[in-house]
């Protein structure tokens, strides 16, 4: 065995049938917070599938929406967040993000983080009141804190770089969530919706065990790569969305998928995002004629919500038939459009682009899911000691379209929330005997021979996906895209029954089950709303009957859990 294995296969062996108070699934900004706060009230373990950095929070670059600046109000980032999800923003939800927003990005800064200030001083010199706010898409004044164009790397460095001080977290590289274990699986279980940890492989080793655990977490990120192009990294396969839904916990909203309006239209470019921040800084959308165009469309201009400037972008494709339309930051000064944006300025300079003389080509790409597994305002899902955060959970202050950098702010306002009630239900409950979970069974199974075959799969789903199910949709068009992916589903269930498990069969399972989530919840809602735009019905209904959430279940009866719950 290769000696950088040594370590992860030694960890491996002693992980076999231990028991933890907490289970981390995923290392993004929302498991890591988790973690790290958890840490303070008994032991963790984190698994992630690649490295603990992989993950979309590593690729944001925009920022945290938070309520620092004189001219910012509470009430302000309240109703902007509001007005761009369309109705249908749980508005106590958007209360908690905003009014406990500036104590998160105080702890980030006692962490170390080393966001922008407004006289670019170092990162020791950063507090709440010399930062610099930018602006993005829907935001009526700045208020985004950010580390240049880089934001989520810093975080997540900074953060794993915490996470390290403590001695009772374990992490664990490498690793895939296979199953959640819930009471279906435990011996004597008095509840079959009450989970116990999870089944976990190691992808080195091909090994699966159960790690069991009395409160879990998924904060296991979005399922960009449900489609063909994605901002997201691959690891994005809405693994914690799948994993609860087969586990019987309620799934909302999932028609609301947000396209990000501009990522870099280059072949090798692999969607590369340009950040919304740079139209807050000044750049203007323009056609291939070179005409702005995005006035005609919202009073906000280029600075309109994030479905809307994607749908805009999307029409105008479609009127001149060709692939993308263009940013043009030109008329800045290059000095500082290089100074501030130096990850967008280098990499497309890496294709040949110089942002600062060329027009940019952009095209719209999938970005971020706004539903997901529905929890309470301590991330709480239906199931009980499942608890869910970040991108992963819906809690209700997306509504039908995300405000741009609520994302991350949301990620730690509510991680914090979950732990705050996680920690007096870990107290509550006995260990759990890891004699009473099974072993995982894979007799009978074997080695992957048809690997081809799954990989075509995998394109198919992507390409109905984004053919059927995008920015613009129609009941022609997702009942097509429900029939193939209804088909695809069976082939590669039958496939995962016979089949030795890998990551990539994991993910490809995954990815079929969340297409479907997304598909079925679009046909739900017979309007246009936020991110959900079909032909058939292109109109916003604002009857009350229309302002709800879309909720899946494969249970007939999945009430939400309230409070807490005595573990058996």
């Amino acid at each position: 065995m290769p000696p950088q294995y040594l370590y992860i296969y030694y960890i491996t062996l002693i992980m076999v049938n231990k028991s933890y108070d907490f289970l981390v699934i995923g290392s993004g900004i929302a498991g890591v917070s988790f973690a790290i706060n958890a840490a303070k009230y008994g032991s963790v373990v984190m698994i992630t599938k690649k490295q603990d950095s992989d993950s979309n929070t590593n690729y944001a670059q925009g920022g945290v929406a938070c309520v620092l600046g004189d001219d910012d109000t509470f009430e302000s980032h309240v109703s902007d967040t509001l007005i761009a999800g369309a109705g249908l923003c749980d508005i106590d939800a958007v209360k908690i993000l905003v009014e406990e927003g500036p104590p998160r990005i105080r702890e980030l800064l006692d962490y170390g983080v080393r966001f922008s200030t407004v006289d670019n001083v170092a990162a020791e010199g950063a507090s709440l009141y010399n930062l610099h706010l930018g602006r993005e898409g829907g935001h009526s004044v700045n208020r985004i804190v950010h580390a240049k164009d880089l934001t989520g790397r810093e975080l997540e460095a900074t953060l794993l770089m915490k996470l390290r001080e403590f001695d009772n977290i374990t992490i664990l590289e490498n690793h895939c969530a296979v199953e959640l274990i819930t009471g279906h699986h435990v011996k004597n279980a008095s509840n079959q919706y009450e989970c116990f940890g999870a089944y976990v492989l190691d992808s080195i080793n091909r090994k699966i065990f159960p790690i069991a655990a009395k409160v879990t977490c998924l904060a296991s990120g979005g399922a960009g790569h449900v489609y063909l192009h994605s901002t997201n990294p691959a690891i994005a396969t809405g693994d914690g969305v799948a994993m609860a839904y087969r586990a019987g916990a309620k799934i909302a909203n999932m028609e609301f998928i947000q396209f990000h309006p501009t990522t870099l239209f280059h072949e090798k470019a692999n969607s590369f995002l340009i950040s919304e921040a740079l139209r807050g800084y000044g750049a203007v959308l323009r056609d291939a004629g070179g005409r702005e165009f995005m006035s005609k469309y919202h009073p906000q201009s280029d600075l309109a919500p994030r479905d809307i400037v994607a749908r805009a972008i999307d029409n105008e494709m479609k009127i001149s038939g060709l692939p993308c339309v263009y940013l043009d930051v030109r008329h800045k000064d290059a000095r500082t459009t290089i100074e501030q944006f130096p990850n967008i300025y280098n990499q497309c300079l890496s294709f040949g682009i110089n942002i600062t003389k060329d027009l940019i080509p952009v095209v719209p790409a999938a970005h971020y899911i706004c539903g997901g597994v529905m929890v309470d305002y301590y991330g709480n899902t239906n199931i009980t000691n499942l608890y869910a955060c970040g991108e992963t959970a819906c809690t209700g202050v997306h509504g039908a379209n995300r405000l741009a950098s609520n994302s991350l702010l949301e990620a730690l306002v509510f991680s914090h929330r979950a732990v705050i009630d996680a920690a007096e239900r870990v107290g509550k409950c006995r260990n759990i005997d890891t004699n009473d979970i099974p072993d995982w069974d894979d007799s009978g199974t074997h080695d992957i021979e048809e690997w081809v075959l799954l990989s075509h799969n995998l394109v198919e789903i992507q390409s109905v996906m984004s053919n059927y199910v995008g920015i613009v949709r129609s009941n022609l068009r997702l009942d097509r895209a429900l029939r193939r992916v209804n088909l695809l589903g069976k082939e590669i269930e039958d496939f995962y029954k016979r089949a030795k498990i890998t990551p990539q069969l994991l993910e490809l399972r995954n990815i079929v089950t969340t297409a479907k989530l997304i598909i079925v919840s679009a046909l739900k809602r017979r309007e246009s709303r936020g991110l959900h735009y079909t032909t058939d019905y292109p109109c916003q209904n604002n009857k009350k009957s229309f302002k709800k959430n879309t909720i899946v279940s494969n249970r007939r009866k999945a009430p939400m859990s309230t409070g807490l719950k005595i573990c058996q």
